[in-house]
């Protein structure tokens, strides 16, 4: 089938949720994407920060053939070697003990949201059941996730919406403060905050956000769905400021392209689940945890170093376009998670860049974000660079 036609067909059957590019790939390898028309594109959209390794990685490609001729699928009510080794690996990268596998991102923000109000009920009382959220964050897609989400957007149509969460501004550590209270059961932040716009939070707030949640007995999440997982620099977000959560959430490139998510959380908090308190029938299945893996593996083993190098790389080439175009505000990110926000809407250069071969997105408006693969080459960014620079001199 050619675009046309993938594109009359989806439209006719797809329910509309997805204000789509009129681009239907049907091959990808690394960095780059073929259309059903044999167009060729550098892809630094990357699935939304999916396909970290790039597309078909061979590690996760040889890893989900092999499991995919052995056990697909089994219940969880059985031990699965794949998902434990995968639990093992997160574990011992981050400050956390214990694993919960689910599908998503707004999965894993689910399963954290109910385990901190349990932990909190337990050592505190019934009472203890409030959250707090930035604005401008962005937690899921589902009822409660996108009451946590501080964007009134997402929920205008969903009400009434769950009881229980506040927002307050994203880096104002006295804002934070003011709003917890005896009802506080946790704070929930996004290192990073990515479909927000792409901004950075102060090593100063987190700080101040772990030293208020000690004071409060209140638990601190970190959301790293986006910005975990090499993407920043390092494996995780948090370790850049030197600042340790109770719970994490991940998902997007743990599986490197295949659906999996993930829920951490330190011994002493993970505790406060027991059996039956919570489930996901097709979480940390044989097939997902082989290709997270495989995929984990791969990020440790180089694609973090590669990340710090050509993302600093990418950076200062955005900058420079920053000095040349006054309509440019601002460059800001870390590693290969960054953002150009605009002065006016960006939906214009996406556009203008992939017709002529490179794919990006834009978010919040007027912020045009890069997500290229962790493992991106210094030419491929010049080669994209090139590009964007035709496209905003237009």
């Amino acid at each position: 089938m050619n675009t046309k036609e993938i594109m009359a067909l989806s439209d006719k059957y797809v329910m509309h949720t997805y204000g789509r590019l009129g681009l239907a790939p049907v091959r990808g390898h690394g960095a780059r994407l073929w259309d059903a028309d044999g167009n060729q594109y550098l892809d630094f959209v990357g699935g939304l920060a999916v396909d970290s390794l790039g597309h078909c990685h061979p590690a996760v490609v040889g890893a989900v053939q092999a499991q995919a001729g052995t056990l697909l699928h089994v219940s969880n009510l059985y031990y699965i070697e794949q998902q434990a080794r995968l639990a093992q690996l997160l574990a011992q990268n981050s400050c956390c003990d214990r694993v919960f596998f689910c599908n998503s991102g707004a999965e894993a923000n689910e399963a954290a949201i109910k385990l901190a109000r349990k932990y909190a009920k337990q050592k505190y009382g019934p009472e203890k059941c409030q959250f707090i959220t930035a604005e401008n964050s962005f937690h899921g897609r589902t009822l409660a996730t996108i009451t946590a989400t501080g964007q009134p957007k997402y929920q205008q149509g969903f009400e009434p919406l769950p009881e229980g969460f506040k927002y307050v501004p994203f880096n104002d550590l006295e804002a934070l403060g003011e709003a917890i209270g005896p009802h506080t059961a946790a704070v929930l932040l996004e290192p990073v905050q990515g479909e927000g716009g792409v901004h950075v939070a102060d090593p100063a707030y987190l700080a101040g956000a772990r030293r208020l949640c000690d004071q409060h007995g209140v638990l601190l999440i970190f959301d790293e769905v986006q910005c975990g997982l090499g993407r920043t620099g390092r494996f995780l977000a948090y370790q850049h400021f030197g600042v340790e959560p109770d719970i994490i959430t991940l998902a997007k490139a743990l599986g490197g392209g295949f659906p999996i998510g993930a829920m951490l959380a330190k011994e002493d908090v993970a505790a406060a689940f027991s059996p039956g308190d919570h489930a996901s029938t097709f979480g940390g299945n044989p097939l997902a945890c082989a290709a997270g893996l495989a995929a984990m593996n791969a990020t440790l083993g180089g694609a973090v170093e590669n990340c710090v190098r050509v993302g600093a790389y990418l950076k200062e080439k955005l900058v420079a376009l920053q000095n040349k175009y006054h309509f440019i505000r601002e460059v800001r990110g870390l590693g290969l998670l960054l953002g150009m926000e605009l002065a006016g809407e960006g939906a214009v250069y996406v556009k203008r860049c992939q017709e002529r071969g490179l794919l990006i997105n834009c978010i919040a408006g007027n912020v045009l974000r890069f997500i290229p693969p962790l493992t991106i080459a210094e030419a491929d960014v010049d080669r994209a660079v090139e590009i964007l620079d035709t496209a905003l001199a237009m």
